[in-house]
């Protein structure tokens, strides 16, 4: 009976695996905060198209030789920036921009990761290697989401004005547009803060996951903020924990547990009548 319990709380006793579960917290939190804005404002394919997005600032930053996050986030900050260009002058509709935008980065991205030489491993920014962090890492993520998530709470009100009712926003005195891409910025510093432990793959399910289920399971916005915060740092600590034992990448395990927990919601919703 001892040795069962042994292993089973061996992955807490091993520093790669203390510092995963720390950086999986530590990126759930603010990204949960944000999926819940994105969802209810209909803007969860903008978390999807700067993840994408990001491909070509971190090869560009690799060829410069300058850090990575900053690559990254100018990247996404382009990504939004242009997409709301071409949403101003076009009659064009934004998930029809979102598309091209981010699937035409991601494209260049993989064209220059290709023809250049570079120990950058696509495995890694697709899927994370929570595995591999090192303290500053950690630090450099604590950091970044910490802003997140305090200007979230400072700006909470304002955000959520702006997306029920953005003309009575501007009537209150909120600049709407300044408020918008203060909002992508965030969006692109959460992406960044997350992308070498989870890679493309995590940031864009917990952008859109804990919003939409915690959206099944309250309509009560404060709830839908605790829910959402809740399920990412549930799914996150229990996906960590399992891919050690079945022998997976963590970020893939993780957005499998948190869509286990977005069927469950759904189907007894649902079954209310609630859906």
């Amino acid at each position: 009976m001892l040795d069962l319990v042994d292993v089973a709380l061996l992955p807490f006793s091993l520093t790669f695996m203390q510092k995963a579960f720390l950086m999986s917290v530590l990126i759930a939190i603010p990204m949960s905060l944000l999926s819940c804005y994105l969802v209810l404002k209909g803007w969860s394919l903008m978390g999807d198209a700067i993840s994408h997005a990001v491909l070509p600032g971190i090869v560009l930053a690799y060829i410069f030789e300058v850090a990575l996050a900053i690559g990254a986030f100018l990247a996404g900050i382009s990504c939004a920036l242009i997409s709301g260009f071409v949403k101003a002058n076009s009659k064009i509709k934004q998930d029809s921009i979102l598309g091209i935008v981010f699937s035409g980065m991601f494209a260049l991205g993989l064209i220059l990761y290709l023809k250049i030489q570079t120990d950058i491993h696509l495995d890694h920014i697709l899927f994370g290697n929570i595995l591999g962090l090192t303290w500053q890492d950690i630090l450099n993520s604590l950091f970044l989401g910490s802003f997140c998530t305090i200007f979230i709470l400072i700006k909470r009100l304002d955000l959520l004005a702006n997306i029920f009712d953005p003309q009575h926003a501007k009537a209150i005195g909120i600049n709407v547009s300044r408020l918008n891409y203060l909002f992508l910025a965030l969006l692109s510093l959460a992406i960044v803060a997350s992308i070498k432990s989870g890679g493309i793959i995590l940031g864009i399910a917990m952008l859109i996951m804990p919003g939409a289920i915690s959206f099944l399971l309250s309509k009560d916005f404060i709830k839908m903020l605790t829910f959402s915060v809740l399920i990412a740092v549930f799914s996150s600590i229990l996906g960590v924990y399992l891919s050690f034992f079945i022998d997976s990448a963590p970020a893939p395990t993780i957005v499998i547990i948190m869509t286990l927990i977005f069927i469950y919601c759904f189907f007894s919703n649902l079954k209310k009548g609630l859906v």
